[in-house]
Parts: C-alpha cells; sequence; structure tokens
C-alpha cells in the first residue's frame, strides 16, 4: 500500500466534501442526537460506499491504460468544475436533513441515531462526486487499500468536523475558499492524468 497514493487522495477528497451534504448532515444530525452514534453511522455509511467505489474503479483499472488514463483525466476535470460551480447549499442543504428527520424526537436511542445517520449519508453518498472520484483514484494507482484508506480517512474526518465543530469552521473559513482549493487540486490531477494518458 502506497503512503504517497493515500495522501493524495486524502488531499483530494477531503476539501471536496467539505461543502457537500455529507459535512452539513452531520452537523444537522449532531444537534438533534448524541455526536458518538452520528459519527458511527457515517462512518458505517463510508466503509460501504467507499468499498463499491474502490471494487469498481479496480475492475475498471483492468482495461487498457491509455483510455483509463484519459477517462480519469476527463472525471477530474469534470469534478473540479463541478465542485466550483456548486454555490453554497450548504442552507438548503441543512433544510432537506432537518425534513427527513422531523418525525423523530430528540431522545431516539444511540442505535436508531446511528441507523438513521446510516441511512441519509449513504442515500446522500450513492452516486456522489466523491464516490465516482474515489472509483477514478483506484482506477489511475492500482492500488485499492491505498485508493480506499485515503478516502475513508478524509471522510471520516469530515464527519468528525461536522459532528463536532462544523458551525464554527464554517464561520471561520468561507465554503467559496474550501471549494477553490477543491477545485485547484482537481484541476491538478485531471492535467497530470492527462499527460500520463499522452504518455501511455
Amino acid at each position: 500500500m502506497s503512503i504517497v497514493v493515500a495522501l493524495t487522495v486524502f488531499a483530494a477528497i477531503f476539501p471536496a466534501e467539505l461543502p457537500d451534504k455529507t459535512f452539513v448532515a452531520t452537523l444537522v444530525l449532531s444537534t438533534r442526537f448524541r455526536p458518538l452514534p452520528v459519527w458511527l453511522g457515517a462512518a458505517g455509511a463510508f466503509v460501504v460506499q467507499t468499498a463499491v467505489a474502490v471494487a469498481a474503479g479496480g475492475a475498471v483499472s483492468l482495461l487498457p491504460k491509455q483510455p483509463v488514463h484519459a477517462a480519469t483525466a476527463a472525471l477530474f476535470a469534470v469534478g473540479g468544475a463541478a465542485v466550483l460551480l456548486s454555490g453554497d447549499g450548504t442552507q438548503q442543504e441543512e433544510q432537506e436533513v432537518e425534513e427527513e428527520i422531523a418525525d423523530l424526537g430528540s431522545n431516539v436511542s444511540a442505535w436508531r441515531a446511528a441507523a438513521t445517520t446510516f441511512a441519509i449519508l449513504f442515500i446522500a453518498e450513492w452516486g456522489d462526486l466523491t464516490q465516482l472520484l474515489t472509483a477514478a483514484f483506484a482506477a489511475k494507482y492500482h492500488d485499492v487499500f491505498a485508493v480506499a484508506a485515503g478516502a475513508m480517512a478524509a471522510l471520516l474526518c469530515v464527519s468528525a468536523i461536522g459532528v463536532v465543530g462544523g458551525r464554527a469552521l464554517l464561520r471561520v473559513v468561507p465554503v467559496v475558499w474550501i471549494q477553490r482549493l477543491a477545485a485547484a487540486v482537481f484541476a491538478a490531477l485531471a492535467v497530470v492524468t492527462a499527460v500520463e494518458a499522452a504518455r501511455a
């Protein structure tokens, strides 16, 4: 397992997830339920989603190298543009999550809080940009363990920040800065991968 690959994946996925529904959902859920069950439910959803992504990317990596790198470069470029153009939908996403949990009281069991979090995040992350990018990383690097480790670490950190102090972070660091950082990382990855595709 390559530490460099894991760190590269972490550096790309972490800023892409901060303005995402994952972050907002864990923030909202942790205001209604105890933080630990929320984080554990999120972690369970991320394990399943990441496993699916790296399995798909690993299967794609068996295809010829040049088209895989070309498609991966395009996906990174689209991902960067999508993050940059997504706007600050934080309030709308908060409202959506609030509506999803409106019928639940605040005094639910830890198990119910974890299960609710798992269900909300599992559905929110299915086919999400970062899941597709995780698959692209697995296809590019041929190292599913490093990609899974980097993606999981990023997702777990983002959910932990959302649970512990998400609102404080958003007051200090504007969402637009986070989006620009993520877009820059993906643009750099797109260029590097496109060069690799041309040389393959």
